[in-house]
C-alpha cells in the first residue's frame, strides 16, 4: 500500500507549510495525483484518516485531484493521453515516449481555519 507512504510524507509537508504560516489547525488539503501513479482514492482517504489522528489535520477534508497523463512520442514528437496500459503512438505505432505528466502528486493546497487562508 504505497498509498501510506504517500500520505506520511504528504503529512511532513504540511506540518512543515503550517509553521511557516502560523497555520494551528487545518481544515482542507488538496492533492493531485497523476494517474499513472495508480493511487486509489479511497486507500489514500483511509490512510489519511489514519495519519492525521492527533495531529493539526485531525479534522481535515483530504480532496484529491486525479491529473491525466501526457506524453510526448520521441519518434514522431506528437503529444496524447494514453490509457494506463497503452503508449503506442497514434501516429507512428511505436511505443517509445517520454512521460510529460501523470506520475506526479502534488500538494496543492492547506487550507487553514486559523486565518483561513490558501497556501
Amino acid at each position: 500500500m504505497h498509498e501510506l507512504s504517500i500520505i506520511v510524507s504528504m503529512m511532513e509537508q504540511i506540518v512543515d507549510v503550517a509553521k511557516e504560516n502560523k497555520i494551528e489547525k487545518i481544515d482542507e488539503v488538496h492533492l493531485e495525483t497523476g494517474v499513472l501513479r495508480q493511487v486509489i482514492p479511497e486507500v489514500m482517504q483511509e490512510a489519511f484518516a489514519s495519519v492525521k489522528l492527533n495531529t493539526i489535520c485531525e479534522n481535515a477534508i483530504l480532496q484529491i485531484i486525479e491529473a491525466p497523463a501526457l506524453v510526448l512520442c520521441k519518434q514522431c514528437k506528437s503529444e496524447f493521453e494514453p490509457s494506463i496500459d497503452d503508449f503506442i503512438c497514434k501516429i507512428c505505432n511505436l511505443a517509445n515516449v517520454d512521460i510529460l505528466k501523470g506520475n506526479e502528486i502534488i500538494l496543492k493546497a492547506v487550507i487553514g481555519d486559523s486565518r483561513n487562508e490558501s497556501f
